[in-house]
């Protein structure tokens, strides 16, 4: 029984669900403004919906696993870590790799139903974003802005998925806006193994930010608002993506920063895990208009 458990924490899912939800979210809102563009029927948009949460799942544990798996010798050395299931033996490293692989294949199995742009579109977001994010905090002090590339990639592939088309500039303004997020709250993650990570050799934007980080994760959130405006502008939104989504996401991200104690581990995990409740209140907004949209004179 220890080995199970020791596996299942491998892939994360033994998290708070909403903090296991930050990749799906960008996949949700690419799905549905496309669904909206195109008044996609609303049960197809269901199916595609389910499918993409159940790859974005998959696809986010398996490279939780890779990433404990290129971090090992680092894990043994951090606090917070140490304890995780493969540097205190719990599973072992072949374990850990057959585990990787068993959770990629149906992941990349759910990619190969999208057309040939959406799946070549998909494999750049497993190799190389995926991939080659657990190396980023070795080579650079950005590896935030690298995972934001991987967890926003659904985006423009969402799109892509309904409509069989490159997305326009208005989607890639929102990816932008998307990785500027990912900044924001895996900057607040990483901060709570700033002295460990210093000691140890890691890299990451919350020891670039240093004694700044509060003022520049404002810029950051400040460049999201942006760009989430402009895009609603661009894609013609409605009200439901003005007040929810853009209100949704000028409140909770004053809120986050103003309140946000750097002090307390437990506060950094919090607001981590509150940007879950995020995506989802931008998604709302998104489909309140896809409804509206769908089916006129419904709802207000």
């Amino acid at each position: 029984m220890p080995a199970v458990r020791g596996y299942f924490e491998l892939t994360r899912l033994h998290k708070p669900f909403m903090g296991n939800t930050l990749m799906f979210w960008p996949c949700a809102w690419g799905l549905t403004i496309a669904a909206r563009a195109t008044t996609l029927p609303l049960v197809i948009f269901a199916e595609k919906l389910v499918w993409f949460g159940l790859g974005s799942m998959l696809l986010h544990s398996s490279a939780c696993v890779l990433n404990d798996i290129c971090d090992v010798e680092f894990d043994r050395q951090v606090e917070r870590t140490k304890e995780r299931p493969l540097p205190s033996g719990k599973v072992s490293m072949q374990g850990a790799v057959t585990l990787c692989a068993v959770l990629l294949a149906p992941a990349l199995y759910i990619l190969s139903h999208c057309d040939r742009l959406g799946i070549a579109m998909g494999i750049v977001g497993v190799f190389p974003l995926h991939a080659f994010y657990p190396l980023m905090k070795r080579w650079t002090w950005w590896p935030q802005a690298w995972l934001g590339l991987a967890f926003n990639w659904g985006i423009p592939v969402a799109w892509i998925s309904v409509t069989g088309t490159m997305p326009p500039h208005a989607i890639w303004v929102l990816f932008f806006g998307g990785v500027c997020w990912t900044i924001v709250y895996d900057t607040i993650y990483a901060c709570q193994d700033r002295e460990d990570d210093r000691r140890v050799g890691i890299k990451s934007t919350a020891l670039l930010f240093g004694e700044h980080v509060r003022s520049i994760l404002a810029i950051m959130v400040t460049t999201l608002l942006v760009c989430l405006v402009y895009a609603g502008y661009a894609l013609g939104q409605g009200i439901g993506y003005a007040v929810l989504s853009c209100g949704g996401t000028l409140l909770h991200t004053a809120w986050q920063i103003a309140t946000w104690n750097e002090a307390d581990l437990k506060d950094h995990r919090a607001k981590f895990e509150s940007n879950g409740i995020l995506g989802c209140v931008i998604w709302l907004g998104l489909l309140y208009d896809y409804i509206r949209v769908l089916y006129p004179g419904t709802i207000v």
